[in-house]
C-alpha cells in the first residue's frame, strides 16, 4: 500500500473509533474514564492530521540524501592530537596496553 492509502485507512479506523467512543459515552456516561478515552482519540486525530501534512505530496516516499564515503584511507595527520582509546591501536607503538 502507498503512504496515502495507509493514511486513509488509518483515518477510517480513527473515525470508527471516535464513533464507537461516542456510543460508549452514551451508555457509560460522562465519567473521567470516558473523557480520557475521548481526549486520547482527539489527540490521535490531531497527530494523524499532522502526519498527513508532513507526508510528501503524491505519496512519493521521501528519500534521504546519499552521502558517498571514499575508499581512500584518511589522512593520519587528523589523529595527531587525539587520545588513543582502543587496545591494540596501530598508533600506540612503543606503549604497552594495560
Amino acid at each position: 500500500m502507498s503512504l496515502h492509502d495507509e493514511l486513509t485507512a488509518a483515518q477510517r479506523c480513527l473515525d470508527d473509533l471516535v464513533r464507537t467512543v461516542g456510543r460508549l459515552e452514551k451508555q457509560v456516561g460522562h465519567g473521567l474514564d470516558i473523557r480520557r478515552v475521548r481526549t486520547d482519540a482527539d489527540h490521535l486525530r490531531e497527530s494523524l492530521a499532522l502526519l498527513r501534512e508532513a507526508a510528501p505530496p503524491g505519496g512519493a516516499p521521501a528519500r534521504p540524501d546519499v552521502v558517498t564515503i571514499p575508499d581512500a584511507p584518511y589522512d593520519t595527520s587528523l589523529w595527531t592530537d587525539s587520545d588513543d582509546e582502543g587496545l591494540g591501536s596501530t598508533r600506540s607503538r612503543g606503549r604497552r596496553t594495560p
